[in-house]
């Protein structure tokens, strides 16, 4: 929002909130339905609707484009970092596209001419491109210098230079007023070539998709038009910005004022002087050298949309099912094939703690393909690929996320450090800290827990440390028991583990292999309290659900846009939290296999460099 909202500034459609893409509904309905029935078919209006399709895609493809490359670093402009505050400003970046949508459909019924359009005319296309570079790209110049006088700035402009660090999208996030200004701008050499009868859909959806590349393209935090265009052609660089032209408008406010042609700042003075240099050295930057690596992977197949790479506004909140991104299953299957032919681990995101350089990488893998014994030895190959490209880069340690850790895969990641003995980066499995979160999610006062769900190193841990701690615990299934207690070895503590199926215990520990038929059992008010990297399912609204083993991350981690998985906002998985705090301390060994670092330790060095356990309240009235 501008620092003091002008009229015009929100959006007409605000409150209908998710809905309002049903404004389009009746145009496209009836430009179908009359493309179908009607015997003189009108292709160029039929053509309109997949346009605006095109245009979201082709918006959606730029962010994942620019998130990826300013996570690896290489050619990345400005490093200052991007917050959820950005991302929720920029949500609504879909709202330009209805608007334009709308006024198309309206276009197309009341001008003379706007329909029936060929597919090509040549001359269309020079009136479209000469009147863009003469009228459109002098006329938003000034335009432009007038939205950064002190009484529009403060009431419109201002909103859009919140943004500090530019998205592709960040181009379009203006007030409504503002919108409406560019779109009389833009619509100039639009409805020339109408009103002239030399319009086609070629100039038209042309013209429009230019738009789209030249904005999303400025406003990317990384450089990537190559020196050697102005070599071959040197008045380009009077014809073409570039993304770090335009970043030091975002940075510098009062210079670089051109639409995509910088000639009028060259004319006017208004060249930011700085402009060839950090040109220069954008190109030249190399790609970033991360300290700490967090290896996951994707989970299910609509996951994509939910990573930082994906949809910034589902990647901004925890991962949730939501049904319209069943529709988009063609192009959720050609992801997958994506992701199956890349074939190796990618980075999506990178973050900044203190003097640490943190990355988050992803294996190009799915929950149902770990849990697949003919995948397991792909998976290996491709983890440990990952953790012998970290020993290349100088990572000083790696942690393994989600089922990359499974004992049954590579027995807690012991097998990467068994086969490099001399490995340099430090392997950790974050088991120790996981414990120690759950350890300390146990209200004070418990006496008893049951414990439920599917055995592993950090169960196993929990279990003993509780009943270390005078704390008795109850397991229904005698084969986990069994085990339990030959884990114990003999040890008088062993004697607060008990084989019971006492479902009125207040508060469960549970983990993978947890059931509905169990959840059942539990009586109103139970606590559930996950031991495992993934959630249980809330099937009980009179129950507590904790989180998963996690803590909240300090203020001074920076540049954090994204939610890990499902985890709330700056919230980080205990696994990818012990990774980071191993770093920081310095500590010399490995932490995977079946040892364990110190549980205390871990936990007490987390607290003091500023991570905070999670807090639920269970009190509450049904």
């Amino acid at each position: 929002m501008a620092s003091r909202p002008g009229i015009l500034t929100d959006w007409p459609w605000k409150p209908l909130g998710s809905f309002k893409h049903l404004i389009l509904a009746p145009w496209v309905i009836h430009s179908t339905y009359s493309f179908m029935i009607q015997d003189e078919k009108d292709l160029s209006t039929f053509l309109a609707f997949p346009l605006l399709l095109w245009r979201m895609l082709h918006n959606q493809l730029w962010i994942s484009l620019s998130r990826y490359r300013t996570a690896k670093g290489n050619n990345r402009i400005v490093d200052k970092a991007i917050e959820f505050d950005q991302v929720d400003r920029e949500s609504n970046w879909d709202d330009q596209i209805l608007f334009n949508g709308i006024l198309f459909y309206v276009g197309i019924k009341t001008i003379p001419g706007a329909s029936h359009l060929p597919l090509w005319r040549l001359d269309g296309v020079i009136i479209t491109a000469l009147i863009h570079m003469g009228p459109v790209e002098f006329l938003y110049y000034w335009l432009h210098r007038l939205l950064h006088h002190h009484y529009l700035y403060s009431r419109y402009h201002s909103h859009h230079h919140s943004s500090i660090v530019t998205e592709p999208i960040t181009s379009v996030i203006h007030p409504f007023a503002e919108h409406i200004s560019y779109f009389m701008l833009f619509a100039i050499p639009l409805i020339t070539t109408i009103m002239t009868g030399t319009a086609s859909v070629a100039s038209l959806a042309g013209y429009i998709t230019y738009i789209d590349v030249m904005n999303n393209m400025g406003h990317c935090n990384f450089e990537l038009v190559p020196k050697w265009l102005f070599t071959i052609f040197p008045p380009l660089k009077y014809l073409m910005y570039t993304p770090s032209f335009h970043s030091l408008h975002h940075t510098q406010f009062r210079t670089n004022y051109s639409l995509f042609m910088p000639i009028y700042d060259y004319i006017y003075g208004t060249m930011d002087t700085s402009s060839d240099t950090l040109y220069e050295d954008s190109l030249k930057r190399p790609e970033e050298a991360p300290d700490v690596v967090h290896l996951t992977h994707l989970t299910t197949p609509d996951s994509i949309y939910h990573s930082r790479l994906g949809l910034a506004y589902l990647a901004s909140n925890p991962q949730k099912s939501k049904w319209y991104l069943s529709l988009l299953w063609p192009v959720t299957l050609w992801t997958m094939m994506l992701t199956w032919i890349y074939g190796r681990a990618f980075v999506a995101e990178r973050n900044r703690f203190h003097k640490l350089r943190l990355q988050t990488w992803i294996i190009p893998k799915y929950n149902i393909q770990y849990n697949l014994r003919r995948h397991r030895a792909s998976i290996n190959t491709l983890i440990e690929e990952a953790v012998l490209k970290a020993e290349e880069k100088g990572v000083k340690v790696l942690s393994l996320g989600l089922l990359n850790q499974g004992e049954e895969l590579n027995r807690y990641g012991e097998l990467y450090v068994q086969r490099y003995p001399r490995l340099k980066t430090k392997v950790v499995d974050g088991s120790s800290l996981a414990v120690a979160a759950v350890l300390n999610s146990i209200p004070e006062g418990t006496t008893q827990v049951l414990h439920i769900g599917n055995l592993s190193k950090v169960a196993y841990a929990v279990v003993l440390n509780l009943c270390r701690r005078g704390i008795q615990v109850a397991v229904p299934y005698e084969d986990d028991y069994k085990k339990l207690k030959k884990s114990f070895g003999i040890r008088s503590d062993q004697n607060n583990l008990i084989l019971s199926k006492n479902y009125s215990i207040k508060t469960w520990l549970v983990g993978d292999g947890l059931k509905g038929e169990n959840q059942k059992k539990a009586t109103e008010g139970t606590l559930f309290i996950p031991f495992s990297q993934f959630p249980p399912q809330k099937l009980r609204e009179d129950c507590f659900y904790h989180s998963i083993p996690a803590m909240a991350a300090p203020a001074s981690l920076e540049n954090v846009d994204s939610c890990e998985n499902w985890l709330p906002r700056r919230v980080m998985s205990a696994w990818r939290v012990a990774g980071i705090v191993h770093a920081l301390e310095g500590w010399n060994e490995h932490e995977c296999g079946y040892t364990m670092s110190d549980i205390d330790k871990v936990w007490q060095a987390s607290i003091q460099h500023g991570f905070k356990p999670l807090v639920i309240t269970t009190q509450s009235t049904f």
